[in-house]
C-alpha cells in the first residue's frame, strides 16, 4: 500500500528534523576526537566533505517524499 503524499511529506520532514542536529553533533564529536592538531587544511577538507554529505540522505528523503 502506498503512503499518501501528504503523509509522506510528515514522515520525512520529522526524518530532517532529527537527522540533520544529530549528523551534526556525530561529526563534530568525530571531528573532536580524531582532528585535534591535524591542520587546518585537514579540518577543512573533513569539514567541506562531512559538510556537503547530508545532501544525499537528505536528497533521498526529498525525492521520496515528492514522488507521484
Amino acid at each position: 500500500m502506498a503512503l499518501p503524499r501528504t503523509l509522506r511529506k510528515v514522515i520525512a520532514t520529522a526524518a530532517l528534523v532529527v537527522f540533520v542536529p544529530l549528523y551534526a553533533l556525530f561529526i563534530m564529536a568525530l571531528a573532536g576526537g580524531h582532528l585535534r592538531g591535524a591542520g587546518v587544511v585537514v579540518e577543512t577538507a573533513f569539514f567541506a566533505v562531512t559538510g556537503l554529505a547530508w545532501t544525499i540522505p537528505a536528497g533521498a528523503l526529498i525525492w521520496w517524499m515528492s514522488r507521484p
